[in-house]
């Protein structure tokens, strides 16, 4: 299990991990002005003194970063009521005091952890229904038959709704374990950008709105061959070529389609397009590409860093968002800056109407 040790004092960490490791993986992080790093779930535990202010501001900041962090731990001397009293009010979920204790708590953490993960273990129905009707719109578009929107529309409900009901971190995790390839791709798309939509604060409709062409925008990819498609490696030039196409094939594909928003579509065939015009397939810059695109386009490329492909591990949230941020004249900055709240933390949002 992960314990996110935060301290002010660098030389406890050596004996914090003399007395947790190999038994549990413990990441230091020392108090400073500005480093309140984002990181993974799990303990997070609070080693310093807490009566000073400024040290009180710092870890302030550094919870504000780990607000997901389910449980937080705080180590204060026994004899010092003002400390247990400023930890509670930080938001301490446990106090302790003694070696014993640390080890007491964190192994009753990694115990109600595990079960909770294994009660998890099966798919929610929303995130099977929304599977289903993927398979449905993809098998449909497959055999050369026109995509059901109901489908499309379905499958975006069916993700909003669990999104908002369980947050984006379990949604995810759900994702991870009983998916796989393009579906996975095109689920953690949508629901990305759903929950970017709802951190946002979006109304009911714009969340639909952008949920909808986010599902729809690698349909194209139904119609590109499975040797390319499912490829366990990089994909050759002349690969990337036909892999290319799937953007203008997924607009062909739905534009004659009665009720298709004219913004789906906009997202479906613009979703690789740049702001300095290094895009495809139009080569779009600046005030030519949408408020959606600029949206969904993010949401694409961090679920494609995340996701693990046959020819490369997972990239870590935090890395994946690090990359984002360097895409500096390709992706809009301040939409790139207002995205790390889902990036990193996948905070729990709700849906209003308009």
């Amino acid at each position: 299990m992960l314990v996110n040790y935060v301290t002010d004092e660098p030389g406890k960490i050596p004996a914090i991990r003399a007395m947790l490791e190999p038994q549990f993986h413990v990441v230091p992080q020392v108090l400073q002005s500005d480093n309140a790093q984002a990181g993974a779930s799990g303990m997070l535990m609070v080693d310093a003194d807490l009566r000073k202010q400024d040290c009180v501001e710092r870890i302030k900041r550094v919870l504000r970063v780990k607000r997901t962090n389910p449980e937080k731990m705080f180590v204060v001397p026994a004899h010092l009521q003002v400390m247990i009293a400023q930890a509670y009010a930080l938001g301490a979920t446990t106090v302790v005091s003694r070696p014993r204790e640390i080890i007491s708590k964190l192994i009753q953490f990694a115990n109600d952890e595990k079960a909770e993960h294994n009660n998890a273990d099966s798919a929610s129905p929303e995130t099977q229904n929304s599977a289903t009707a993927f398979a449905s719109m993809f098998s449909t578009a497959q055999e050369g038959n026109p995509v059901n929107l109901a489908d499309a529309e379905y499958a975006t409900s069916q993700i909003i709704t669990n999104i908002a009901r369980n947050g984006f971190n379990r949604w995810l995790d759900e994702i991870r374990r009983h998916h796989e390839g393009t579906f996975q791709h095109c689920l953690l798309v949508t629901g990305i950008a759903v929950g970017f939509a709802l951190d946002l604060g979006f109304c009911e409709a714009d969340v639909k709105r952008l949920g909808l062409s986010a599902t729809l925008h690698d349909i194209g990819k139904a119609r590109i061959p499975l040797a390319v498609l499912d490829k366990r490696g990089e994909l050759t030039p002349a690969e990337e070529e036909i892999m290319r196409c799937h953007p203008v094939i997924g607009y062909d594909l739905l534009k004659d389609i009665p009720r298709i928003s004219s913004e789906a579509l906009d997202g479906v065939r613009h979703h690789h397009e740049y702001l300095d015009g290094s895009g495809y397939p139009d080569g779009l810059a600046g005030s030519d590409i949408s408020d959606l695109v600029r949206l969904l386009t993010i949401s694409d490329i961090f679920a494609a860093l995340i996701e693990l492909r046959p020819y490369r591990p997972a990239m870590s949230r935090v890395d994946a968002y690090k990359i984002l941020c360097g895409m500096d004249g390709k992706l809009e900055g301040a939409l790139v800056k207002a995205f790390q709240g889902v990036a990193l933390n996948g905070t729990k949002p709700s849906v209003r109407s308009r």
